[in-house]
């Protein structure tokens, strides 16, 4: 018989950049005393996503908005929907290009990330602001 625990976590963001979230997410896991499962993550906003990325170089991190801000510039005539500042389309193109939820598997009572793996909420407003992910977990 499966089993399942939910809950909803809220993170402080500083602003445009990426917040490591797993040691949150991995201890409420933990505390659901599952051994086997699949842990669903969903973002509840249109301009943050979550993203499993490497943990070890905060380069890595640094490196990632530098494309995204050549990719998706602050600012850039092209979109019209200006409501909260330049920022605010760019930062929706960005929630579109990555991701919204993510899975991970549960094996004996850990999330199965690899060494290098952590799970980060993507803030791509410039201001800080108040970020809720949702958790499911599934298993047994």
């Amino acid at each position: 018989m499966l089993n399942q625990a939910t809950t909803t976590l809220a993170f402080d963001t500083p602003g445009r950049a990426l917040l490591e979230i797993t040691r949150r997410v991995r201890d409420w896991t933990q505390a659901q005393g599952f051994q086997e499962g699949l842990l669903t993550l969903f973002v509840r906003h249109t301009s943050a996503s979550l993203l499993i990325q490497e943990n070890a170089d905060p380069e890595v991190q640094r490196d990632l908005e530098r494309f995204f801000a050549r990719l998706v510039p602050d600012g850039d005539p092209l979109f019209r929907h200006r409501d909260e500042g330049p920022d605010d389309m760019p930062a929706h193109v960005r929630g579109a290009l990555t991701a919204t939820q993510l899975s991970i598997p549960l094996l004996q009572g850990r999330l199965a990330l690899g060494t290098w793996q952590g799970i980060y909420l993507w803030e791509h407003r410039h201001r800080a602001h108040r970020r809720e992910v949702a958790l499911h977990l599934l298993g047994r």
